[in-house]
């Protein structure tokens, strides 16, 4: 795939996707993820090369050992990658349909539930290294 472990591409106007990304940001000390959003340049782009509506995207994606994850498996896979979140990996035996169901009604909802900003987030000064804007950032290090 060519794009680094640990990127995570969320939606950046969506209220409840900022907020998972503030959720992870403070649960992963060694800083193994780092942060696109869709609506960026290079996210539209990223979304583009995972077959991603950047228009309208329905799910987040991660790249773990170089495969792209999507819906409640990219979810899961970065939740169980988090410290004192291992135990969440156990999901995975719940059928993916039946995980993806749960997702799917969240993604559809998630702006009439949580709400919707005219502005991607920006992150603070301290956390600016972990959102990527520089298109050689995507690639192996």
């Amino acid at each position: 795939m060519g794009v680094r472990d640990g990127l995570i591409l969320f939606d950046g106007v969506c209220v409840f996707c900022s907020r998972w990304v503030r959720f992870v940001i403070a649960r992963d000390p060694a800083a193994r993820f780092r942060f696109v959003a869709i609506q960026s340049d290079l996210g539209r782009a990223l979304a583009a090369r995972l077959g991603i509506d950047s228009a309208a995207p329905e799910t987040n994606a991660v790249i773990i050992r170089g495969q792209a994850y999507f819906k409640s498996d990219a979810a899961l896979h970065v939740l169980r990658r988090l410290p004192r979140w291992s135990w969440s990996g156990a999901l995975m035996v719940v059928p993916r349909p039946l995980r993806d169901w749960a997702y799917d009604q969240v993604a559809r909802n998630r702006y009439r539930w949580f709400g919707r900003t005219e502005v991607c987030m920006m992150p603070t000064v301290e956390l600016a290294a972990r959102f990527v804007i520089d298109e050689r950032a995507l690639g192996e290090p």
